[in-house]
């Protein structure tokens, strides 16, 4: 007996001192960091439709033709054009044309014609296997927020958080885009400041809400999407993160409700920053005794007591960051910038 409570008391003793087992796809980013190729001229893009549907064929011609502008070569996926309801065609369909990309070694990156919903559906289908042993540009945003980070989490790969197929691809939106993807820069992502004709600056202003400098890995995208993975398998490590986040079409109450979610879930209590992009379309609602916007991030994020900021060129708007799910990055929260401090491509 005596043996028995010894060897007891010495097994507690070694699981208390032990380091907690990361959950499944959770070990630390930086040990599993992997880095797509850069684009070059010529290269091969995969259009996939891992979301809603696209209901009008003309559309995918744009994106089609958007892609030969770049001076690249569009490859459809087998069912980029498929519907099932609101859906891009069936799941197992939709996530095989995304495996299917990460396979084709004609392929170098895969770009999401829309986002809308349904990727997080497809998460339980992906071939993380493959999609690790051939890293590929993969680009989108909004919905496509559950690809990129679920992505990340399971093999470590960076991800992009920028325009999918259907969005204007305008010149501010290429430069970060061309500048991170095809250069290969460790860019700084700073709003313009442009005066105009009047005598302070009216368009794409930054709120400092906390004040300061932080360093960490840059991971987000989509609030509501993200709100919705939690408890799952397939969002990365936040300790010592910078969270981004961004929304649109949605009450403000409802922001406050999924900012609660994370801060009660342990999310935003891990952060080293915080960046807030824009919330299109979020208004206060019909309630006059309603909260801004700006009230609900100060209520969230003061507490946290780390940079942060509000107002970053990321979102549902036309002029928007390329931003890299995954890499290390430092941000100024006086400032407003993100400053890669590392290139997101090989």
């Amino acid at each position: 007996m005596n043996h028995r409570r010894s060897f007891l008391k010495s097994a507690l003793a070694a699981a208390l001192a032990a380091p907690l087992a990361p959950r499944l796809g959770a070990a630390p980013v930086s040990e599993r960091i992997l880095k797509p190729r850069r684009l070059a001229p010529g290269a091969t893009v995969g259009l996939v439709s891992p979301a809603s549907a696209t209901f009008v064929t003309e559309e995918l011609e744009i994106v089609k033709e958007t892609v030969q502008a770049l001076g690249l070569k569009p490859k459809l996926g087998a069912h980029v054009l498929d519907r099932y309801g609101y859906l891009a065609g069936r799941d197992e369909d939709r996530a095989a044309d995304i495996n299917a990309m990460f396979r084709d070694p004609s392929v170098d990156a895969v770009l999401c014609v829309r986002g809308g919903w349904g990727c997080n559906r497809i998460l339980p289908l992906l071939d993380y296997a493959a999609i690790a042993a051939h890293p590929k540009i993969l680009l989108g945003y909004s919905d496509i927020t559950s690809l990129l980070n679920g992505i990340h989490a399971k093999t470590g790969l960076v991800t992009f958080h920028g325009p999918v197929g259907a969005s204007t691809w305008n010149a501010f939106s290429l430069d970060s885009l061309r500048r991170i993807l095809f250069k290969g820069e460790a860019l700084t992502l700073e709003n313009p400041k442009v005066l105009g004709d009047n005598l302070a600056f009216t368009k794409d202003r930054v709120r400092t809400i906390t004040p300061g400098r932080a360093s960490g890995r840059l991971l987000g995208g989509n609030l509501t999407v993200l709100a919705a993975m939690l408890g799952s398998e397939y969002l990365p490590e936040w300790s010592g993160a910078i969270l981004f986040l961004e929304d649109t079409n949605e009450n403000v109450y409802r922001i406050d409700r999924m900012l609660t979610q994370l801060k009660i879930a342990g999310v935003l209590g891990r952060l080293s920053g915080f960046v807030f992009g824009r919330c299109t379309n979020c208004t206060p609602g019909d309630g006059h005794g309603s909260l801004t916007l700006e009230e609900v991030l100060n209520d969230h994020v003061r507490p946290l007591k780390v940079p942060a900021w509000y107002g970053s060129m990321i979102g549902h708007i036309e002029n928007k960051f390329t931003v890299p799910v995954g890499i290390r990055a430092q941000i100024d929260a006086e400032r407003g910038s993100i400053a890669m401090l590392e290139p997101a491509v090989g």
